[in-house]
């Protein structure tokens, strides 16, 4: 069939096949700089029209739903076999294992999935699961405009996963003379917008933290910490630090994250409005994980709970989600229900374009 292909709801067009989906997640890689994962996704491209270990363990999953995002999930199965220090060959191309990638890359990186098929096979089924703590840069402009209100903050995260991202408020962030947070914090954003900056004045009182996901991770476990730095890209180091950084300030401010849907989870937390605070309901990059029918359910209970929102108990709802140039991050703000394009980021974070 000519012409182009569909559009799927995040508008990123729809892969025809198997090897045209690993060419969207290929070109995102290397976009971002991750050409470690850039050389990985060709050989994948490559062998899934060839008999092998990869086209084993990709072709069973060719018609998983786009946004499942097959491509991560695998290659994060494989990061965490290499972390865990049980593919040493591998290992010495990742920078996260202290490797360097070099020549044989593409063929250590074969030989140990064939290793570890069974495992691998497995642990492709499990969902992507991470929130990058860089995206927290991406929605404190908003997060401090909310603040400066003069209200408590009552955080609601949906696909929270860890909940690094609602200790937002415990990290650095700094614009030429402005600066928000503790400068001894173990996670700093320095100049990550491009051009204009959001105001950073102010303080930030938190009421709650609290957050949903299908499958929550205790950051502060080894397990948690091994699931978690597996999904980042072995090459991003600077991806690597923030994510450490985070876990130090997850062991040290509370964050409830329950084990839930979403639809369900924010309407008994919309249930009643909260008076004195800013109820905030949040998320990033998490609208493509959720059928249509969860969207719709999530936006229906959003603006029922918007329609009781009160000068005194108001609803905001910040998200960052994916877009035509970017990831947009977006507030909606009740009573009234206005909707605001606040700024454009990469969809791990910086650089961010505000546009206030």
């Amino acid at each position: 069939m000519s012409g182009q292909p569909a559009l799927s709801d995040s508008g990123i067009p729809r892969p025809r096949d198997l090897a045209e989906l690993l060419g969207i997640q290929r070109h995102a890689c290397n976009s971002i700089g991750s050409t470690l994962y850039a050389r990985v996704l060709d050989l994948c491209i490559e062998r899934v029209d060839r008999d092998g270990p990869i086209r084993d363990l990709l072709v069973p999953h060719e018609h998983d739903p786009f946004g499942s995002a097959l491509a991560l999930r695998f290659l994060g199965a494989v990061h965490r076999i290499v972390l865990d220090g049980r593919a040493g060959d591998l290992a010495a191309h990742y920078p996260s294992a202290g490797g360097t990638p070099g020549p044989t890359l593409e063929e250590d990186f074969e030989a140990t999935v064939a290793t570890h098929l069974d495992e691998l096979a497995r642990r492709i089924d499990d969902g992507l699961q991470t929130n990058e703590v860089g995206r927290s840069a991406s929605l404190a402009g908003p997060l401090l405009e909310l603040a400066r209100q003069g209200r408590p903050l009552r955080l609601l995260e949906v696909g929270s996963s860890a909940g690094l991202n609602l200790r937002w408020d415990h990290f650095r962030y700094e614009a030429g003379e402005n600066s928000f947070g503790d400068p001894d914090a173990p996670v700093r954003f320095v100049e990550p917008w491009v051009d204009a900056a959001p105001d950073l004045s102010g303080s930030v009182e938190i009421a709650e933290r609290r957050g949903c996901d299908r499958s929550p991770i205790d950051a502060t476990t080894d397990e948690g910490r091994l699931r978690l730095r597996s999904f980042v890209w072995p090459d991003l180091v600077e991806r690597f630090r923030r994510l450490d950084g985070a876990i130090e300030v997850a062991t040290a401010v509370p964050a409830l994250v329950e084990r839930a849907d979403a639809p369900e989870w924010v309407a008994a937390q919309l249930a009643e409005p909260a008076q004195g605070c800013t109820t905030v309901v949040m998320h990033s990059i998490v609208l493509q994980y959720l059928s249509k029918d969860a969207r719709r359910a999530l936006t229906g209970a959003l603006g029922a709970a918007g329609r009781r929102a009160t000068a005194d108990a108001p609803l905001a709802w910040l998200r960052m989600e994916p877009g035509r140039d970017g990831a947009e991050v977006r507030l909606t703000s009740w009573p009234g229900g206005d909707e605001r394009l606040v700024a454009i980021s990469g969809y791990h974070g910086p650089p961010i374009r505000w546009l206030g």
